[in-house]
């Protein structure tokens, strides 16, 4: 996240300095177009030394989870957590069942990450027909756990080297990989919190096994991480809607 707020501060400035550019602002002391100038060249090497921060590497401590057996080390990551006042049976039906039509900003924010192009069969372009996890299971992800009313955890390849097959299955994240591939794995925890109430965590996490790998998704990971938390938290709030509608 950090990485990220270095990132969207540079754009910022870099994108004060154009207007600078075209309009200097004297009670703002930018009195010439130079000023402006500089300006965006301060923003764009903000950006730059964000979009090149190093990584660091996490491990978990203890296994508590799937998400903790099938990624144990990762570079990148990000948590959200929710109560619903729903039971765990009910939580995991509406994780299983929300649409990308009841996500709020969904469509939005996956449009332009994928650059207003159609990609019909994947998490992106996802349709209002069927639940998000299966359109998620049919355009690159692949189930690594259905631990009924606990825990579901996805996953899928987001860098591979060049000319490598990016077909995986369970077994890719339980063996070593030749280097340069990242693979990414997504978790719905729920836990019961009394009677009719349940803790729901989503959790992110992308490994990286190489330098390489690691600074191109580091760059692409911190341009997307204020959509993808957003829709994440977005994600969770549809789940509680769904989820409680259901309770008694």
């Amino acid at each position: 996240m950090f990485g990220s707020t270095i990132v969207y501060t540079g754009l910022v400035i870099a994108a004060a300095g154009l207007v600078f550019v075209a309009k200097p602002i004297h009670r703002l002391h930018v009195t010439t177009r130079r000023d402006g100038l500089i300006i965006l060249g301060v923003g764009v090497a903000v950006a730059a030394i964000g979009l090149n921060l190093p990584t660091r590497e996490t491990r978990v401590a203890r296994v508590e989870s799937k998400l903790d057996q099938f990624v144990p080390v990762w570079e990148f990551d990000e948590r959200h957590t929710i109560d619903i006042d729903a039971s765990p049976a009910q939580v995991f039906a509406a994780i299983r069942g929300v649409r990308a039509d009841e996500i709020s900003l969904f469509r939005t924010l996956t449009w332009i990450r994928r650059g207003g192009r159609s990609r019909p069969q994947t998490i992106l372009d996802a349709g209002d027909r069927q639940p998000i996890i299966d359109v998620a299971l049919k355009g690159g992800f692949i189930m690594l756990a259905d631990d009924s009313a606990r825990e579901l955890v996805i996953g899928t390849v987001v860098v591979a080297p060049h000319g490598a097959p990016r077909q995986i299955n369970v077994e890719t994240f339980r063996s070593p990989l030749p280097r340069g591939y990242a693979l990414a794995a997504m978790n719905f925890l729920i836990l019961p919190a009394g009677p009719n109430k349940s803790v729901v965590t989503t959790e992110t996490r992308v490994h990286a096994n190489s330098p390489q790998a690691r600074r191109n998704f580091a760059r692409y990971w911190r341009l997307i991480y204020p959509g993808s938390a957003i829709i994440r938290r977005m994600w969770l709030r549809a789940i509680r809607r769904r989820a409680t509608q259901s309770a008694p």
